[in-house]
């Protein structure tokens, strides 16, 4: 297939949905997370939830990097764009997530904080040089795929001598978050989620590969479907992983042949490694604290490490107790679970990140009907 709407085409979707229904052993559940959140926003835009058996289960996972971030290191960002001297640059969408007590940037810049939204760490670096009287810290977020256009960044930073520029860096890693979230119970007082096999990442993939998967496919008995982001796509994908577990296999197969290889694309895997390195530990959302799971600044471009500049610290952060979102995050909810979804949260008024985040699964509900269709049931 060439073009996009050949992805979508109803009577290929009804026909796969057709092979899923036969495939599925009577008796037996199917219960498949879909890790990234741009899968689950593509299962509920085309309906793709609707077209599986009652046996095939799909389980959001904490595929967001807006989602996972604590508010804790969102509170340290809040308080490096109130720093007199500091334009604190990000994504449009970490604007409106909340931190502690409901502050969010958007709010700290009509209080007179110098905050902007950007497209790229690229521009952050452009106004950094424009305006040398000022720090120009990117607050960076995001998986695997958005870390080689920041590793990009502080490179071109540093070979122009652009010594007002900075990164605040919350990169985190997709294979160590599987990890945890297969082997947490065993470790820690969490509930248990009970998981069949993983729908693997697109973007994340096309940059690591399909190497990293394996060892966990192994270690846990759990198949691997690297999936693309159209509806065929996901189907497939879900068929795929329906069969492995039928034949009593754990491998990683790619479905998204088109663009994911084993080993993924070795410049900006170099490149990433030229930058930056693993963190002992990093705190996400609704996993809490995840060895190896996150990216910091090599000592060799420690000038351009925000947290080291501006000597920063975590401040006691203040959850809303009522927000399902870490729940939600790591499979143990889902947002109609929670109390104050369609409700008091809302896309016009989000009280947790999973409602603000084009790629939550909040978002995903709403957005797409399924909030009418809980509060229906719920009267």
């Amino acid at each position: 297939m060439r073009y996009v709407d050949e992805f979508r085409d109803p009577a290929r979707a009804r026909a796969l949905a057709a092979c899923i229904a036969a495939e599925v052993q009577p008796g037996r559940s199917y219960r498949l997370m879909e890790f990234c959140g741009g899968h689950t926003h593509a299962i509920f835009r085309y309906g793709v939830q609707d077209l599986l058996p009652a046996a095939v289960r799909m389980i959001h996972g904490p595929g967001c990097p807006v989602c996972v971030l604590p508010v804790g290191r969102l509170d340290m960002a809040l308080a490096l764009a109130r720093r007199p001297g500091v334009t604190l640059c990000t994504y449009g969408d970490m604007l409106r997530v909340p931190g502690s007590r409901k502050g969010t940037l958007l709010r700290a810049r009509a209080e007179g904080a110098d905050v902007r939204m950007v497209g790229s760490a690229l521009d952050a670096v452009r106004l950094a040089e424009a305006d040398p009287a000022r720090d120009v810290v990117f607050f960076a977020i995001g998986f695997e795929t958005t870390t080689p256009p920041t590793a990009a960044a502080i490179r071109r930073a540093a070979d122009r001598g652009v010594g007002n520029f900075s990164v605040f860096s919350n990169h985190v890693l997709t294979p160590a978050a599987i990890m945890n979230i297969l082997e947490a119970p065993a470790v820690r007082a969490i509930e248990r989620v009970e998981i069949d096999g993983f729908l693997g990442p697109a973007h994340v993939s096309v940059v690591i590969g399909a190497q990293p998967y394996e060892h966990f496919a192994e270690e846990f008995g759990k198949p691997v479907v690297i999936a693309g982001f159209e509806p065929l796509d996901v189907m497939q994908a879900i068929l795929m992983l329906v069969r492995q577990l039928n034949a009593g296999r754990a491998e990683v197969e790619n479905q998204y042949t088109r663009a994911v290889t084993r080993d993924g694309n070795a410049a900006a895997k170099a490149l990433v490694a030229e930058v930056f390195e693993l963190r002992r530990s990093f705190d996400w959302r609704g996993l809490g604290p995840v060895p190896y799971s996150a990216l910091r600044l090599r000592a060799a471009y420690a000038a351009f490490d925000a947290e080291r500049r501006f000597a920063m610290d975590a401040p006691p952060a203040v959850e809303n107790k009522a927000c399902e979102c870490p729940r939600i995050l790591r499979g143990a909810a889902r947002p109609t679970d929670c109390r104050l979804f369609g409700r008091q949260c809302t896309p016009q008024t989000p009280l947790g990140s999973c409602m603000v985040s084009d790629e939550g699964a909040c978002a995903a509900y709403y957005r797409y009907g399924r909030r009418a269709r809980a509060l229906e049931a719920a009267q």
